[in-house]
């Protein structure tokens, strides 16, 4: 394996899984005649069992190198994130939808602040249902509840898949952009998919994959990239999972609201002759770099998510799309500042680092303008509107 500047060395145990994970993917490489799609790739990197990414005990979650994690999420930042979230939800668990699912729940941060300000706004669902396959994340999804809102654990349950029915308040942050990916390449005018193969190389340093492209026929390429002007080469991705999973929780949610934060574009901006060379990127020890193949199952592989073709099979499903902005726009309409404004600024120690915080979830060179926020809903009274999206709604551009 071959180890990139600049990021650190994995230990000995750590080298010895991804290893292991590597042997397992190859053989899957075999299975398939020597070519698997990326997707397929991506999905055995990030979810097999005990060696994937998110199965296997890596820190993944937190606040820099120091502590094993490989990158933070706005949960993690400050509780203002979840105290601002609380301020949208509060409404709709008083409209008779006394019951929250969260996906992608990591360290359970997210939870334990959310119905702790849920508890201070007078809104604290029944329960709080969380779906989580990883068996080490759900034992540090319970620390976590027991350590910060002890008194509110025994409201959280955890599922295995998706319910049949549900009617409630649904939150997913950063959950669309670990969804495996297809990649495919226009060369010459042609498209190729971008798939995984065995790497050529012998030498032991080398990795262990390599991309391989094939050749697509005109009548399978994807609907999404006929849309692509031009015919300059490019790379790109498609969401099929994402918008599948679009789709399963639009069968699911009888009536309520969803809410999705997470980065990325509408389809015009996604598919922007400008970019080129697709979204894909590796995050390693808090370093963002463009190599899947480095450390099988140690590093995060994401995508930034299309929103319209997520908003698009949410719709195919029977839900409506209630808002789409940015996320600086969703906290500020929330009422975030005004929530910082309850400390006293004079307390330089208190206040600053929950001012830099916020600062880094609005401003547009952080979170701010490369994060959106889409809501999905059913059932919901339309004389409620969503104060996230009160100004600056962007639903037009989906």
């Amino acid at each position: 394996m071959q180890k990139v500047a600049s990021l650190p060395l994995p230990p000995a145990d750590a080298l010895a899984a991804s290893r292991a994970l590597s042997t397992s993917i190859g053989d899957a490489i075999d299975a398939a005649g020597g070519w698997i799609g990326f997707d397929r790739y991506m999905s055995l990197a990030l979810y097999a069992p005990r060696l994937g990414y998110y199965s296997g005990g890596s820190a993944k979650f937190g606040r820099d190198v120091r502590d094993g994690s490989d990158f933070i999420t706005a949960p993690e930042l400050t509780p203002f994130f979840a105290r601002t979230l609380a301020r949208q939800i509060a409404p709709l668990v008083a409209m008779n939808l006394p019951r929250l699912l969260e996906f992608g729940a990591g360290t359970g941060r997210l939870a334990a602040d959310l119905l702790l300000a849920l508890e201070a706004e007078g809104a604290l669902p029944d329960e709080y249902c969380i779906v989580e396959l990883s068996g080490e994340l759900r034992v540090r999804q319970q620390e976590t509840l027991t350590a910060r809102a002890p008194h509110l654990a025994g409201r959280v349950t955890w599922l295995d898949a998706l319910p049949e029915h549900f009617e409630g308040v649904i939150v997913g942050n950063e959950v669309l952009d670990a969804m495996p990916v297809r990649l495919f390449a226009r060369t010459g005018g042609r498209w190729h998919e971008r798939g995984v193969a065995h790497s050529v190389a012998g030498s032991e340093g080398a990795h262990a994959f390599r991309y391989e492209d094939r050749l697509v026929p005109d009548h399978a390429v994807p609907e999404a990239l006929h849309a692509i002007p031009g015919d300059h080469d490019v790379v790109t991705e498609t969401h099929a999972e994402a918008e599948g999973f679009a789709r399963a929780v639009g069968a699911m949610l009888a009536r309520g609201a969803a809410f999705f934060i997470d980065y990325g574009f509408p389809a015009a901006e996604y598919y922007h002759p400008q970019r080129a060379g697709g979204t894909l990127m590796c995050h390693y020890r808090h370093h963002a770099h463009p190599d899947p193949f480095l450390y099988p199952g140690l590093q995060d592989i994401t995508a930034h998510v299309n929103f319209s073709s997520i908003a698009h099979a949410a719709v195919d499903a029977g839900l409506e799309v209630s808002g789409f902005a940015s996320q600086a726009r969703f906290l500020m309409n929330a009422g975030i500042t005004d929530l910082l404004m309850e400390l006293d600024p004079s307390d330089a120690r208190a206040f600053l680092p929950q001012a830099n915080a916020v600062q880094k979830l609005l401003s547009e060179a952080e979170m701010g303008e490369l994060f959106k926020v889409i809501a999905l809903a059913r059932g919901i009274d339309a004389a409620l509107p969503l104060a996230g999206f009160a100004r600056g709604d962007r639903s037009h551009a989906l």
